[in-house]
């Protein structure tokens, strides 16, 4: 007998808007219209019954509380609003939270999701204009879930790795230099890896992107396809450059069954997990590794009573090719590329299927929605993550219900599991020598190199980043692999400086 309470989504609705930007919906206009088809999506009138409205943080225009405003253009009256802090995690997290919620017969009926319209503004500014969306009265949304803190330390901005475009290579380099692949053989790997990616896009209906992009269209540099950060080419960054909305109506099982959903349109949330790694990337014992990711896998499969061999599709986290690979180690995957057909992805990931900022998980769990009605019975499982593989967060998923109710795990739990492992003592300025372990190399819009970054250990294993400042030096990074060499590190008391390599 399926326990009452347990958390189901009922209906899921995606849009991509690609219009005018005069003609553009807003952030929350397009999360309405993806509510919309969520409540269309369900088969029977649910809508009115929304308790609460939970929003993932919108970057693209600014709001107070957004899911008072949606409510408003939805016409209907929740008991309260929700809204995330900054991070990828957050739909997912949201499920989680507010899933354990209604578990607990605090809410009945949930809408959640969000939107951004990125791809409208940046057109509207190209043209010299700026788009102007809704404002309200409201007051800022009272209840606020997630991690609000920073995604980097003092040190790490101080050397330029205080965004996703610098940061993840780092990891990507570390990750290369961890498996022992040359700059050739590993580009190669990351082209082949998000090839699959593309093609997954190219099915998703609901993607950005339809292209089916080969290993060599994404390895290749050309004008469409310009170096942003070495190692990484345009078509291995997330694509931020989309208005995209997406929603889901998760409710109790009774609720559902009283309201007439037919039992084909329910998907089971099983289990859910959440956890960070050693906060700042500087803390943690290698680049190479996420523990956090393994940490919360394991938990809510452990809760859902299977193995990870009992999953039939994932969908993990994919904003970059090292988040992924860190994921498949993390979790212990063998991946597209060594026989394992299982899907990693269902949507193609943020650099096909689109990349809106925090609210990409919630496409991703629609997506497998649909997917898993259309394989009754099996399990998908979806990850999430914040900042620079900071924040995890995980969802297990099937139309088939959980033997004994939904299994919220205790995050204090799998914090304090991550929390135990090896840490690295970061050190903000450094002179002397060091073992280079990760390079990045950002470039400019005309393809030159302009600056290097390398994160490197101290003989006695404390971890200090720097900067590249000669011309060849930089360009040198970009050709042959410098992580394992031997460099000396000077300081001006502010910044690092890579004055001598090995």
């Amino acid at each position: 007998m399926v326990d009452p309470r347990t958390p189901v989504v009922v209906g899921v609705g995606q849009v991509n808007q690609r219009v005018r930007p005069e003609d553009a919906r807003s952030p929350v206009g397009l999360f309405v219209d993806a509510a919309r088809l969520a409540a269309d999506d369900c088969g029977v009138t649910i809508l009115p019954m929304v308790d609460t409205v939970a929003v993932a943080q919108i970057g693209s225009w600014g709001y107070h509380d957004p899911g008072a405003l949606a409510a408003r253009e939805l016409r209907i009256e929740p008991r309260s609003t929700v809204i995330s802090t900054v991070g990828g995690d957050s739909p997912q997290l949201l499920v989680n939270e507010l899933g354990a919620s209604i578990a607990r017969g605090e809410r009945d009926v949930v809408l959640l999701g969000g939107g951004e319209v990125l791809h409208a503004r940046r057109r509207a500014r190209k043209a010299g204009e700026e788009l102007r969306f809704e404002v309200s009265a409201d007051p800022p949304c009272a209840v606020v879930i997630g991690d609000p803190r920073p995604g980097t330390s003092e040190a790490e901005n101080a050397h330029g790795a205080f965004a996703p475009v610098t940061m993840y290579p780092l990891l990507e380099t570390a990750l290369r230099a961890a498996a022992g692949r040359t700059i050739d053989e590993h580009q190669h790997y990351v082209g082949a890896l998000w090839s699959t990616f593309a093609h997954a896009s190219a099915s998703n209906p609901h993607a950005w992107s339809r292209v089916p992009y080969s290993a060599a269209d994404i390895v290749d540099v050309t004008p469409a396809n310009r170096m942003i950060t070495f190692p990484y080419t345009k078509r291995m960054n997330a694509n931020l450059d989309v208005d995209q909305g997406a929603a889901l109506l998760l409710c109790a099982h009774e609720v559902a069954r009283r309201a007439g959903v037919a039992e084909d349109r329910m998907v089971f949330l099983h289990a859910g997990a959440d956890a960070a790694d050693h906060w700042f990337v500087t803390e943690r014992w290698s680049l190479a590794e996420s523990e956090a990711i393994g940490v919360v896998t394991r938990a809510a499969l452990t809760a859902t009573g299977i193995g990870v061999d009992d999953v039939a599709r994932f969908d993990l986290y994919s904003c970059f090719p090292s988040a992924v690979q860190l994921a498949l180690g993390s979790i212990g995957l063998p991946g597209p590329l060594r026989g394992d057909d299982r899907p990693i992805t269902v949507t193609g990931g943020l650099g096909f299927a689109g990349g809106p900022l925090n609210n990409y998980p919630t496409h991703a769990i629609a997506r497998m929605v649909e997917l898993l009605r259309e394989d009754a019975g099996s399990f998908g499982l979806t990850t999430a993550l914040g900042w620079y593989a900071t924040k995890h967060a995980c969802g297990i998923w099937s139309t088939a219900p959980p033997r004994e109710g939904f299994v919220r795990i205790d995050a204090a739990t799998t914090q304090a599991e991550v929390d135990m492992r090896p840490r690295r003592e970061p050190l903000a300025i450094y002179t002397g020598s060091v073992t280079i372990e990760a390079t990045s190399v950002p470039f400019d819009r005309a393809g030159n190199p302009v600056s290097g970054i390398v994160a490197a250990l101290t003989d006695d294993g404390r971890r200090v980043m720097a900067n590249v400042h000669d011309a060849s030096a930089i360009a040198s990074m970009t050709k042959e692999a410098w992580e394992g060499r031997r460099a000396r590190l000077v300081t001006d008391g502010t910044r690092n400086t890579v004055e001598d390599i090995g």
